[in-house]
């Protein structure tokens, strides 16, 4: 990833922010936006600690406002004049039973996980359809493939990405040009941890290599999928959740 211009949302913490320190690891040029401006501020101090040969830029930004988005794309080609790779990572859950599930509730999640991925990656495509090369990875989620009781929102919102994954590997295959997801299964990260421990036991009996997935081995996945080596693979959903899904 030599010299490659990155761009990578919701690197602040989780997988995103793994997803950043692989990149750098690689010698990326990585660009990350997030709303949490001390998690960003430590990934900046740790790519640095680390003298890893790429950098990591930071910038807060809001996924779910276009204009915003817009004008982020916008400034980093000004800078870069190309942009080579990009993982949308950016995404939150509001669980609830669907009976009790608030408008908000749903339109929150739908708006960060899949409305940012679509305003992400329109503004990006056209620039990658003009240098004719482009490596563009979505985090979506088991639940997006299998479904996940309390996660109607979540759930759609991950399907979403899947179904845009695929449209667009067929609109821009021919430009050397390749869209795939990541589906995540049980990841120790932030978000898993705040659940009780019997949910996380119970989640462990369902996995057939018996454990909770580490952020380093999603972001692996990411890296390849971003890589030249995945030139010939597109369209695809890759599940990284330890065989859950079987």
């Amino acid at each position: 990833m030599k010299d490659k211009v990155a761009i990578v949302t919701g690197g602040a913490r989780g997988i995103g922010r793994t997803i950043c320190l692989q990149f750098a690891e690689n010698g990326a040029k990585v660009i990350t936006c997030d709303l949490e401006e001390a998690g960003l501020a430590s990934l900046v101090s740790e790519v640095k600690g680390r003298e890893y040969p790429g950098s990591v830029e930071v910038h807060t930004l809001n996924v779910t406002d276009r204009n915003a988005v817009d004008q982020f794309v916008e400034k980093i080609t000004e800078v870069n004049d190309r942009i080579d790779i990009l993982v949308n990572n950016a995404g939150i859950t509001r669980d609830d039973l669907l009976m009790s599930m608030e408008d908000e509730q749903f339109d929150q999640v739908l708006k960060t996980n899949l409305y940012s991925v679509f305003y992400l990656t329109r503004a990006v495509i056209r620039i990658m359809v003009r240098q004719r090369y482009g490596r563009i990875v979505s985090i979506a989620s088991v639940a997006g493939v299998m479904g996940n009781p309390g996660q109607t929102n979540y759930a759609a919102s991950k399907a979403g990405v899947i179904g845009f994954t695929k449209s667009l590997a067929k609109e821009v295959g021919k430009r050397k040009i390749t869209c795939n997801a990541i589906a995540p299964g049980f990841i120790s990260t932030a978000m898993t941890d705040v659940l009780p421990d019997e949910v996380k036991e119970g989640a462990k009996r369902l996995i057939p290599v018996g454990r909770l997935g580490e952020p380093e081995e999603v972001a692996s996945a990411v890296a390849f999928l971003a890589s030249d080596a995945a030139a010939y693979i597109t369209g695809q959903v890759l599940e990284v959740d330890g065989g859950l899904h079987m």
